[in-house]
């Protein structure tokens, strides 16, 4: 019997020497049916020595930076395969990680997106992620399960979770069928949020699989501390919020944000004497706040 065809979608910006980490990594992968989808978003350095190293990889080169879903968007919708794994280009895998997912993934008909066990590549006995909470729709903040913790067996069992972790998302190609592409009107962050909510509208299920796991090189491209991260992390969470909150439970999330969230961050980027930091989030803000066509989602057409 086939194995399905696995499509494994990574997005590369100005971080060639992680994606090249990347692609060595996946040389290793036990699962004998598998095409990689490298989409460069417009990087300064030129993404052509991957196909040199990697001659089988599948290269797109977008002309513009269209973000995380954008750049996964792309790739999704050249992809052939049943299954999409959307991963981080800073990040290494299990042998047997795909074998794993899917799995998971082929359990139940209601099956939307499976995650593995994250752990950080620094410190690989270290949890990033081994589940989710669901998004506070007052607050807009959820809570990591295992976060920080170490790994001693306490998260390997199966179970569904309410989120995802962007890094790396198995997802039925049927289910992209069904509910359309990621809304890149994110750029970043929240993108993944945003889709599993999507996901779970539809009627199925996010599963957590701690049978495998990927290491995660945390904040390569972007920057831990970088202002790109402080704008999009302010203008998203509001954008999530006007998408996935209803009316009228939205006022009190509005007096919140209004009332507490505001002020108390913009003032300890004042007290730190961030002022970039200060401008930043409060432009995120109001962006988020009057951004139009918040009902976009692009749909697979293949």
């Amino acid at each position: 019997m086939n194995k399905p065809l696995i499509s494994v979608i990574t997005i590369n910006y100005n971080g060639l020497v992680h994606t090249m980490g990347f692609l060595e990594s996946f040389q290793k992968i036990s699962y004998p049916n598998v095409e990689i989808i490298v989409v460069d978003n417009a990087s300064k350095e030129s993404p052509d020595s991957i196909l040199e190293k990697y001659p089988d990889t599948v290269l797109i080169k977008s002309p513009v930076n269209e973000g995380f879903a954008g750049g996964n968007n792309r790739g999704m919708e050249v992809a052939k395969g049943d299954f999409f794994f959307l991963i981080n280009n800073d990040t290494e895998v299990a042998p047997d990680l795909l074998e794993s997912l899917l799995e998971r993934a082929e359990k139940s008909e209601n099956v939307g997106l499976v995650c593995p066990k994250i752990l950080y590549h620094e410190e690989p006995d270290i949890i990033q992620y081994a589940g989710f909470s669901a998004i506070n729709p007052i607050t807009g903040r959820g809570r990591g399960k295992g976060y920080m913790e170490k790994d001693e067996g306490q998260y390997q069992v199966a179970e569904i979770t309410q989120l995802a972790h962007g890094a790396g998302m198995f997802i039925p190609k049927k289910v992209v069928k069904k509910i359309g592409l990621m809304a890149e009107l994110y750029f970043l962050y929240y993108e993944e949020m945003d889709y599993c909510e999507r996901i779970k509208k539809a009627g199925y299920d996010i599963w957590y699989e701690p049978k495998s796991y990927i290491l995660h090189k945390e904040s390569m491209s972007v920057g831990k501390n970088s202002l790109l991260k402080t704008y999009y992390m302010s203008r998203n969470r509001w954008l999530y919020l006007r998408r996935n909150v209803d009316y009228p439970l939205f006022f009190f999330t509005a007096g919140y944000y209004m009332l507490i969230a505001l002020p108390k961050n913009l003032l300890v980027h004042a007290i730190k004497f961030e002022w970039g930091h200060f401008r930043k989030y409060l432009k995120g803000f109001v962006d988020g706040l009057f951004l139009k066509d918040i009902e976009e989602n692009p749909t697979l057409k293949n």
